[in-house]
């Protein structure tokens, strides 16, 4: 290896299967609950967990460096 040459990190692919940027740099990750079973949640249950929630701070700094960004 050449001097000064700083060897790549890979990405973690458990990472990229469940968490995205968005387009101005936020950590968007989906909610749990929301895969099965939906016959016994309530209709107000489905509806909150179906939306995406955006990580703060030191996680959503981990989770960049995982996603090598």
């Amino acid at each position: 290896m050449k001097e000064g040459n700083v060897p790549k990190n890979k990405t973690h692919s458990g990472t990229k299967k469940r968490f995205s940027l968005t387009g101005t740099g936020k950590v968007k990750h989906a909610s749990a609950m929301n895969v099965h079973k939906f016959e016994e949640k309530t209709s107000a249950r489905k509806r909150r967990v179906a939306i995406d929630g955006i990580l703060q701070g030191a996680d959503a700094k981990r989770i960049k460096k995982l996603l090598g960004k």
